[in-house]
């Protein structure tokens, strides 16, 4: 036999089997064992939400000559014929491509004759809205007065494409998006049947990007089965698949947005373009991380009613704390003007990376949440670079004075041979001027609590410079604050030598110590 895709293997095929559309299935149950079905129906909603699959179930149902509780008994005749699809009592037609007048023409013509087995003709019209204005027409009529044992049901995803004078004469029902907890839940079973391991993140950041179809999950899922087969279906192979990115490249870039950090913004567009995503995508995710952000307050024990895993939930709420909602709002109206205008961009990377400096650096006088953000942010950098001054004795008792950044733990030793052996990684962290003028430095040491900083000759003042943003950066990376000395290489050279010969004068009298007889030796 050949192979069925799962979305067609998993299709409902009673009505306890539809997922998520409890309303209609009810009242379609209730319509049959009251004898009240309706000559023309309409079914509306979005894709892979079960329209069609409802429609055959109810042709089914109401043709079955032995069915209980509205559960077709898959063995009479019309059950039969059903299943192996040669029905002649049920015929689909696709209106995308038969939408003529001359196609309903012959509906017409066809309707005259009353069904060879069962109770009811029925004509599942699918995309109905895709039909004619002439073909509507020719419809009319029939839809309003058809024989008694003829039933029609419309399928749609744009009812408002359809006349009024046709909507009028069917009883309409809407179909919902699947929830992502109802979706997870039948997935789970599917998976289960097929002995397919998958894991909970990434099921639930499948049924997020299919926006409540079934259909498009299995798709995906399935598309992640084939690439990885034989192999458990984790998050990062489905963001593999489908060219997204990893999620926690929201939470930096959320965070380098409010702490507005041009360089790191730069960065990780950069790492995005590198790694081959769709620049469209990436914003339409980050408006949806942003709107994560704003309710996760709302639910903090309710996980599945964001389409979240608790894991990921709780990183949310951990990161909106310090975020004001109305700044969240403006963030997703500023990318979502940023997304329109990629359509009319040369370059969608230029778009992007233009309007994230822009939310760093303008402030609209009239606007008070970039004002109040602007100064809360300011109010944070200003507690967290309160000085407090120190005085260090050296072996002259000279007094000298250090600052050392409140509430920090300073930098012994160690830490300064980290610094010097990651010299290559921090310079990283500064843009290409800066960052060439770094290279032509040194990171050394001596036998103190300075990390020194020798530099080429004449560029010792533009290395002073930046002398702040280097310390702010080692404290980034090591959480160590860091004393700094911008020292060129002469002056770190008479340093060092000074250093060499205070420790040559050590030796010489631990030396003299051990050889000279005790009562030669005089201590003052």
């Amino acid at each position: 036999m050949s192979y069925i895709t799962l979305y067609r293997k998993y299709r409902p095929k009673n009505f306890e089997e539809i997922i998520g559309q409890n309303h209609i299935v009810k009242t379609l149950k209730t319509q049959i064992n009251t004898n009240r079905i309706s000559h023309a129906y309409l079914f509306c909603g979005m894709r892979g939400t079960g329209k069609t699959s409802t429609a055959k179930i109810l042709a089914k149902v109401i043709n079955c000559q032995n069915s209980i509780n509205n559960i077709p008994c898959n063995k009479c005749d019309s059950c039969i014929a059903f299943n192996k699809n040669r029905s002649l009592n049920i015929i689909e037609i696709d209106a995308a491509s038969n939408n003529s007048v001359d196609n309903i023409r012959e509906i017409k013509e066809e309707i005259k004759y009353p069904p060879t087995n069962g109770k009811y003709k029925i004509y599942i019209i699918d995309e109905v809205h895709m039909l004619s204005i002439g073909a509507f027409n020719a419809l009319l009529k029939t839809l309003e007065e058809p024989p008694s044992y003829v039933i029609f049901i419309l399928a749609t995803t744009d009812p408002h494409k359809i006349p009024i004078t046709i909507l009028s004469r069917c009883q309409r029902f809407d179909f919902k998006r699947i929830s992502s907890k109802e979706m997870v839940k039948n997935i789970k079973n599917y998976m289960e049947n097929e002995n397919i391991s998958i894991d909970e993140d990434a099921l639930y950041y499948i049924t997020e990007i299919s926006e409540g179809a079934m259909r498009d999950a299995l798709t995906i899922l399935e598309q992640c089965i084939s690439f990885y087969h034989g192999e458990s279906i984790t998050l990062n192979k489905v963001l593999e698949i489908i060219g997204a990115v990893d999620d926690n490249i929201f939470f930096r870039f959320i965070n380098a947005i409010v702490n507005f950090s041009e360089i790191d913004i730069i960065n990780i567009i950069d790492e995005v373009v590198e790694n081959g995503k769709d620049i469209n995508q990436f914003i339409s995710d980050l408006i949806k991380h942003i709107r994560n952000l704003l309710l996760s307050n709302m639910f903090i024990n309710e996980p599945s009613k964001m389409g979240v895993s608790q894991e990921k939930l709780d990183k949310l709420i951990n990161q909106s704390k310090n975020i004001n909602k109305d700044y969240l709002i403006k963030l997703i109206e500023e990318f979502s003007k940023i997304q329109l205008n990629l359509k009319y961009s040369f370059d969608e990377r230029i778009a992007l990376e233009t309007g994230c400096i822009k939310l760093c650096c303008a402030i609209e006088e009239n606007d008070i949440t970039d004002i109040k953000r602007k100064i809360n942010y300011l109010e944070t950098k200003l507690n967290e670079t309160k000085i407090q001054k120190v005085y260090i004795q050296d072996e002259n008792l000279n007094q000298t004075e250090i600052n050392i950044k409140k509430d920090r733990p300073l930098a012994i030793p160690n830490d300064i041979k980290l610094a010097i052996e990651k010299f290559n990684d921090i310079t990283k962290k500064f843009d290409d001027l800066d960052r060439a003028f770094l290279l032509q430095s040194e990171f050394k040491s001596l036998e103190d609590n300075f990390l020194y900083i020798v530099t080429a000759k004449g560029n010792k003042s533009k290395i002073k410079k930046i002398q702040g943003k280097i310390e702010e950066v080692l404290f980034e990376l090591f959480n160590k604050a860091y004393n700094t000395k911008v020292l060129d290489r002469e002056e770190y050279s008479v340093e060092y030598k000074k250093l060499m010969n205070k420790n040559d004068l050590k030796t010489l009298s631990t030396v003299m110590e051990e050889k000279l007889p005790k009562n030669l030796i005089s201590y003052e």
